[in-house]
């Protein structure tokens, strides 16, 4: 039986990148897995209600970190689906393993080359605003109908649950995590110390 869910994911969290990375992998093999992708912007989440929202037109990417980077993965999410996943984790890799700037258009331009995208097509879909409103439609229902308030989230059914893994690439903790999101009597577990 095919397990459906939810992860969240902004790429200035390296958090996010641990689960989304070990995710498209397992994907990837063919795990059986039906797996949505949602953008929640960090940058969005620590704005004050005074200042306007990271996905309002007349706001500057510039002063937003990691938005950009949103947009351009919406736009193949959504445009190109078939490349997300090569996408995804190359964005990661650039801004986690390069120290790449994401809010760049040349940086995420060449990362879509790289993922054989059609650079200035995914450029031309971000200007149009589409993906600046699924982010804003996206984020706001992750809010408040999930309670989301970081990355990575993952959501099943009713269940959110945010998650912490530590180590890159470790299958089956992402595995058991998944196994885990519906155990709703586990509310909290959280070490006061992380054992190294």
């Amino acid at each position: 039986m095919t397990t459906a869910f939810t992860i969240t994911y902004d790429y200035l969290c390296p958090f996010a990148r641990i689960a989304n990375e070990t995710l498209v992998g397992m994907l990837d093999d063919g795990v059986d897995y039906d797996v949505t992708f949602a953008p929640f912007s960090l940058t969005q989440n620590h704005r004050s209600d005074d200042e306007p929202t990271v996905w309002d037109p007349a706001a500057s990417l510039d002063d937003a970190s990691g938005v950009r980077a949103l947009l351009w993965s919406l736009a193949v999410r959504d445009g190109f689906p078939d490349r997300f996943p090569d996408f995804h984790r190359r964005l990661f890799n650039a801004r986690h393993d390069d120290g790449a700037d994401i809010n760049d258009e040349a940086v995420l331009g060449t990362i879509a080359n790289a993922a054989r995208l059609d650079a200035a097509a995914v450029a031309e879909v971000v200007s149009s605003g589409v993906p600046a409103k699924v982010l804003r439609d996206e984020h706001t229902a992750l809010v408040e109908d999930h309670a989301v308030f970081g990355v990575p989230t993952f959501i099943a059914g009713d269940e959110s649950v945010f998650v912490r893994l530590m180590e890159r690439n470790r299958r089956e903790d992402l595995a058991r995590v998944v196994d885990m999101i519906g155990w709703a009597n586990l509310n909290e577990f959280k070490r006061t110390r992380i054992p190294r």
